[in-house]
C-alpha cells in the first residue's frame, strides 16, 4: 500500500474520531437548556411577562420545593441553570458543587423576617434566647438568624434553631412547637395578612438582598449563548412585574392560590430586579461568606470573586433596557 494512501486512511480515521468526540457536546447544544425553578418564581413571572414567547420546547423546567435541593440537582447535574438566594449557592459553591453565579437578583430586605404569632409575648430578638426558631438549613432564613444575632451582639447559640424546609417549618410554627420562622416570601406577607404574625427581625440594612442564577461550569462553557438568553428575558421580566405588581399578582395568586393581597405586598416591597454580577455584588457576598465562616459554617478559605462571573453583564443590561 502506498504511502500516500495509508496517510489518506488515517486522516480519514482521526477526522472520523473527532466526529464522534463531538457528538456528545452537539447533541447537548441541541436539546433544551435545562433550568431548574422553585414554584411560583422565575417560570411564573417570565410566563406572566410574555418574555417565553419563541422558546417552546427549547427549555426544559424542573420544579423544586426549595434551594437546597435546586443545588443538588446542579451538583449531580440533572439541570444546567436555577435561581435560587445567596445562602443555598454560597454553601454549595464553598462545598464543590460546580458552579457560578451568570447574574444576581437584589430586592428589599423588609420580606425576609423572623415572625411569631401575633399573641406571642416575644417582642424582639432578645426576647427569643433559649427559645426554637424554624428555617432552611443553608436557606436566607438560616442567613437571617445568623446576621440578627450577630447584630444584636448575641452569641449564635443564643438560640436553639430547628432546621425544616418550609411546609415543615410553617406546620411547626403554626403548631407551636416553635416559637418563631425565620422565613422569606411569600410566607411572611401570607402569615402577616391572614394570622397577623409580627416581625420580631427582619433583614433590612444586615443581609444585602442577593439571590444568584447559578449555572454549571460545563453549561457556561458550552450553552453560553442560551443563558444569556435567558438571563436577558429574566431580567426584563422582572422589569415588567415590577412595573405592574396589581397586575402580576392576580396572574401570580391564580397560580398559586394564595390571596391576591398577599402577593401584590409581596411584590410592592421586594421590588426584585435582576443585576449584573459587579463589584458591588461581590463585596456582598464575600460579606455571606464571612458571616457564614464566622459561624463555622465554611470551613474552607473562600474568595467570592471565584463564584460569581461577570461575563453575563451585557446580556442582563440589555433585559434591563427591554423590560
Amino acid at each position: 500500500m502506498s504511502s500516500s494512501l495509508i496517510l489518506r486512511r488515517r486522516s480519514l480515521l482521526l477526522g472520523a474520531a473527532a466526529a464522534t468526540l463531538a457528538m456528545p457536546h452537539l447533541a447537548r447544544a441541541q436539546s433544551p437548556l435545562r433550568v431548574g425553578d422553585q414554584r411560583g418564581n422565575a417560570r411564573a413571572v417570565m410566563e406572566a411577562a410574555g418574555v417565553l414567547k419563541g422558546l417552546e420546547g427549547r427549555i426544559a423546567w424542573s420544579e423544586f420545593p426549595a434551594a437546597a435541593p435546586l443545588v443538588e440537582a446542579l451538583n449531580a447535574d440533572a439541570i444546567d441553570t436555577g435561581l435560587v438566594g445567596d445562602a443555598p449557592f454560597t454553601f454549595g459553591a464553598a462545598a464543590g458543587v460546580p458552579i457560578k453565579a451568570i447574574a444576581a437578583t437584589r430586592e428589599n430586605r423588609d420580606g425576609l423576617a423572623i415572625l411569631v404569632p401575633k399573641d406571642s409575648p416575644v417582642q424582639s430578638l432578645q426576647d427569643l434566647k433559649g427559645k426554637r426558631i424554624a428555617t432552611g438549613r443553608g436557606s436566607i432564613g438560616h442567613q437571617l438568624v445568623l446576621a440578627a444575632l450577630e447584630n444584636a451582639k448575641l452569641p449564635l447559640d443564643a438560640v436553639q434553631v430547628v432546621f425544616l424546609l418550609p411546609a415543615d417549618a410553617k406546620a411547626a410554627y403554626s403548631s407551636g412547637a416553635v416559637d418563631a420562622w425565620s422565613t422569606w416570601e411569600p410566607y411572611v406577607a401570607q402569615e402577616e395578612l391572614t394570622n397577623g404574625a409580627r416581625r420580631v427581625a427582619n433583614g433590612v440594612g444586615i443581609t444585602p438582598g442577593l439571590g444568584f442564577q447559578a449555572a454549571r461550569n460545563d453549561a457556561i462553557a458550552s450553552r453560553r449563548p442560551e443563558l444569556a438568553d435567558f438571563v436577558r428575558r429574566l431580567a426584563a421580566a422582572r422589569n415588567w412585574a415590577n412595573a405592574n405588581p396589581a397586575g402580576y399578582a392576580r396572574t401570580w395568586s391564580a397560580l398559586m392560590n394564595i390571596p391576591e393581597p398577599v402577593a401584590e405586598l409581596w411584590f410592592r416591597r421586594a421590588q426584585t430586579r435582576v443585576v449584573p454580577i459587579d463589584e458591588s455584588v461581590v463585596t456582598d457576598e464575600q460579606k455571606n461568606i464571612d458571616l457564614y465562616t464566622r459561624a463555622r459554617l465554611v470551613r474552607t478559605a473562600v474568595k467570592a470573586a471565584d463564584l460569581l462571573d461577570p461575563s453575563f453583564a451585557e446580556a442582563i443590561q440589555a433585559g434591563n433596557k427591554t423590560g
